[in-house]
């Protein structure tokens, strides 16, 4: 294999990462028809990912926290029952007189709250931020999970490239070994020569192994978030038209779009409603109770006898053994440590969006400082392949020249990889890896749904969706 056939099919694997950074596939196997791109894989891990479908369960599981809270404003009924047999003795002017009968009775009860200290009011608040703050952490969830598919994916497409790079290296030392021989068996060669080709050949065989390895690692991970197997992945990308123009654009985005934050200010907000819910158990409970009753043989003299009540009551509380300051106090702590949080988060935010961008900067000037030295490379091979033809180089020459350009074009493939992916850690750091900002054909969790069956349902033990 001539070294100019041989820099033609390496060039083609690189180009295959060139492709997915540029947004145009550019040849190679992945430029099937059939291929899937990598939204439709984003689409497969939104619907699939089992960790995203956990946070929307636990987010249904937060959304009940409304109606308990509203409960609050509603009467409670009960009824009661009961049967028995009453034997009673009495002596009346010194005679001894039995009283036996069976006795039995059905009450109803009903309690109505008028006033508990304002704490149904702070108490559905609160649930209500909770509940704000649980869609944000589901939207974290839904940008890690995409994140994490991206990555799967530009993996599996760099481990291909990387298995195509030592394939082709192999192939190219595997010549080297047979023109050694050759010129060994007509005496223009030593059995130097021929060694170093075999030991340069074998290390190529491992690196190939360990690049097999690691792409069927690859593939496996692409299998859990994606949830179907990578068979033919295109590279066509264009994640770098959602990447801010700027870092100070950055910085503003995440400022207001990033779901960490948000969560954290809801937090806060139900910090407050839980301190106004607690300070109301120092306040008067109002309540209106009724009951009706009848009871079946009473009394001796009785046979059926009909009960019917309602009473208001007040319940003043006066000293609670201190427990309820306590809560109001423990409960302040806990609004101060939220607001901390809140700035904590937006800290995190900064420096993850600083980070994220420093990294895609490093990546594009990576790209061009290895495409440079692929080209200097190669060019370096050739010429070194040359000079041996004329006797001024020998066979190591030829193999440290050829092991310096794979260990560029692989540079140059995992420069680009570490691009893509850097955009994608932008576009999640400030808050916009979500399905409607990629445009994402799938059916988008609408939260609000559920929320909004479970609200107002006053009775039911089935699930909106019927379980």
């Amino acid at each position: 294999m001539s070294s100019r056939s041989t820099g033609k099919a390496l060039a083609l694997t690189i180009a295959l990462l060139c492709g997915v950074a540029s947004g145009a596939l550019t040849g190679g196997a992945f430029s099937s028809a059939q291929a899937e791109t990598i939204k439709e894989a984003l689409a497969l891990a939104y619907s699939n990912n089992p960790t995203l479908n956990a946070a929307r369960a636990e987010l249904r599981g937060v959304d009940e926290n409304v109606p308990q809270a509203l409960a609050g404003w509603r009467p409670t009924v009960s009824a009661s029952a009961a049967a028995g047999r009453v034997m009673g003795r009495s002596r009346i002017n010194g005679v001894d007189v039995g009283d036996y009968r069976n006795n039995a009775s059905i009450s109803l009860s009903i309690s109505q709250t008028l006033f508990r200290g304002f704490r149904t009011i702070n108490s559905t608040r609160q649930a209500e931020a909770l509940v704000r703050a649980q869609r944000e952490s589901l939207m974290s969830t839904e940008q890690d999970t995409l994140l994490d598919a991206a990555t799967a994916y530009v993996d599996v497409i760099r481990d291909t490239a990387l298995v195509s790079l030592q394939r082709s290296d192999l192939a190219f030392l595997q010549e080297q070994v047979r023109a050694a021989r050759d010129r060994f068996d007509v005496g223009e060669g030593t059995r130097t020569d021929v060694s170093q080709a075999e030991a340069r050949a074998a290390e190529a065989r491992a690196s190939l192994n360990t690049a097999l390895a690691n792409l069927n690692t690859s593939r496996a991970i692409y299998r859990q978030v994606v949830g179907i197997e990578a068979k033919s992945l295109s590279a066509d990308t264009t994640i770098t038209r959602y990447v801010p123009s700027s870092l100070d654009d950055a910085l503003r985005t995440s400022e207001t779009n990033q779901p960490l934050i948000r969560q954290a200010q809801h937090q806060v907000d139900a910090a407050v409603f839980n301190i106004k819910a607690v300070e109301g158990e120092l306040m008067p409970t109002v309540t209106l109770d009724g009951s009706l009753t009848r009871s079946w043989n009473p009394s001796s003299s009785s046979n059926i006898s009909d009960d019917a009540r309602i009473f208001g009551n007040v319940n003043i509380p006066i000293y609670q053994a201190g427990s309820v300051s306590s809560r109001v106090r423990q409960a302040k702590e806990s609004l101060g440590q939220t607001r901390l949080q809140l700035d904590v988060a937006r800290d995190q935010v900064r420096a993850n969006v600083i980070s994220a961008w420093g990294n895609f900067q490093a990546a594009e000037a990576s790209i061009v400082a290895a495409q440079a030295a692929v080209e200097a490379s190669q060019l370096a091979l050739e010429g070194v392949i040359e000079e041996q033809r004329v006797g001024q180089r020998t066979t190591l020459d030829v193999l440290d020249a050829q092991r310096e350009l794979v260990t560029q074009q692989s540079n140059l493939v995992t420069a680009q990889r570490n691009r893509i992916i850097g955009g994608y850690q932008i576009v999640a750091a400030v808050g916009r890896l979500d399905a409607g900002s990629l445009g994402l054909n799938v059916a988008r969790y609408n939260p609000k749904q559920h929320y909004d069956a479970v609200r107002d349902k006053w009775i039911g033990l089935r699930t909106p969706d019927g379980r």
